[in-house]
């Protein structure tokens, strides 16, 4: 299976290139992120139908244009590849307002400097079907072992190209 992995956490994206070896191609647009590519999300350089897996967590809520990001995400998707999705999440609908640009207010309302929206997670859901993914959401319940290392409760999303 190739991999494409945006802004990886460093011991994740480490066993991820030990277990996929060649197949696992990480990129951080920001320089944050120690990463092989630096592929803007929104104008991914990479061919038609590349990869089976994309792992996308904590990336949307900092990309203003984020519906091209998902078409770009489903566009380099084989068909029956998976995108692994993760964002923060509120009740409700999701919260976006494009007049909000400084540091403090982002900070104020979508609760961190960098991003520019907070999403719900039927509306990042209904904006990954209207790109054409076919999506399942995921919610885990940790307990206080944590194994998988997740919050208490967390929520996914995995869309599949059709």
């Amino acid at each position: 299976k190739k991999i494409l992995h945006f802004s990886p956490p460093k011991s994740l994206a480490k066993k991820l290139k030990t277990l996929f070896t060649n197949n696992y191609i990480s990129s951080d647009y920001s320089g944050e992120f120690n990463a092989e590519k630096k592929l803007d999300i929104t104008k991914i350089e990479e061919p038609n139908n590349t990869y089976d897996i994309i792992i996308c967590y904590h990336v949307l809520e900092h990309i203003e244009e984020d519906c091209s990001a998902m078409k770009e995400l489903y566009r380099v998707l084989k068909n029956g590849g998976l995108c692994i999705i993760q964002t923060p999440f509120k009740d409700g609908k999701t919260y976006e307002n494009a007049s909000i640009t400084s540091k403090k207010d982002r900070m104020y309302h979508f609760g961190q400097e960098d991003h520019v929206r907070i999403y719900s997670v039927n509306g990042l859901n209904e904006r990954l079907l209207k790109v054409g993914f076919k999506t399942n959401i995921i919610h885990f319940e940790e307990n206080e072992n944590n194994f998988f290392g997740f919050n208490i409760k967390e929520t996914m999303l995995i869309a599949e190209k059709i």
